[in-house]
């Protein structure tokens, strides 16, 4: 079997390289990022990928897109999507892989693929891919800008922009650097129409962006104090701890 890795973090590609080794007859390549996939699985033919979602530039629905679904191998995605997302895949019966990688979830998705084998690839996978895409539309055209009305103006904030948010009660604070913006919305309204893999809820009151998130500290009570390369000092809510774990585990 040919399985390509396909992730732009080399810890990551060398966590799924590992996992990999210990199969027998495996034939592994590398791709680190989403255009030298393209080009690989153009070139070359491989019985698996492991691809990874988020990736600059082509993510790993771009790399899907491009070579059209009915042309891709069988997929494992490696994804660190909240549990939406993941519902999406199972529903889908697609297999995946969360950050971090475990050893056994790994050896039940490899079990996954390797019975795929026994059926035609074009026939059994091309209708998952499809509905996949379809599912994960909506978490992918998160909310690009928020209008912010202050004193007869309208500023328009990129969600780029934005460190945390923080619920006042039918309002959210955008703290965007030293600035804070007061948006009428309330925060269960505005976390539906964000992106998912951006964003992340850490409090019922306090929504983060994920790559502002500098470290973490547990605390006694399975809290956890999030700081923010801002300097900002997030104390978490305790029924998000299993979620702000994860991110403290590497992905192999």
């Amino acid at each position: 079997m040919r399985a390509l890795i396909v992730d732009d973090e080399p810890l990551a590609r060398d966590g799924i390289r590992l996992l990999l080794a210990g199969e027998p007859g495996i034939d592994i390549g590398e791709a680190k990022n989403g255009k030298e996939a393209i080009a690989k699985l153009r070139a070359e033919r491989w019985d698996v990928v492991f691809l990874d979602v988020q990736m600059p530039e082509v993510d790993g629905f771009g790399v899907v897109d491009a070579l059209g679904a009915d042309h891709m191998p069988a997929i494992v995605f490696v994804t660190a999507h909240d549990r939406f997302a993941i519902r999406a895949f199972e529903i889908n019966a697609i297999d995946y892989l969360q950050k971090p990688v475990t050893r056994d979830r790994f050896a039940r998705a490899f079990a996954r693929v390797k019975g795929r084998q026994e059926r035609p690839v074009a026939a059994t996978l091309q209708p998952d891919l499809v509905g996949l895409l379809e599912t994960l539309a909506a978490a992918r055209r998160g909310v690009k800008r928020l209008a912010v009305k202050s004193a007869g103006k309208t500023e328009l904030v990129d969600t780029d922009d934005i460190d945390w948010i923080e619920a006042a009660e039918n309002y959210v604070q955008l703290h965007v650097g030293k600035t804070t913006h007061l948006v009428h919305v309330t925060l269960t309204a505005l976390v539906d129409t964000l992106d998912p893999t951006v964003f992340m809820r850490v409090h019922r009151s306090i929504v983060v962006r994920v790559d502002r998130i500098k470290s973490l500290e547990a605390t006694a009570h399975g809290e956890y104090v999030i700081t923010l390369s801002t300097g900002a000092a997030i104390r978490s809510g305790r029924t998000y701890a299993d979620k702000i774990r994860a991110l403290a585990d590497n992905p192999f």
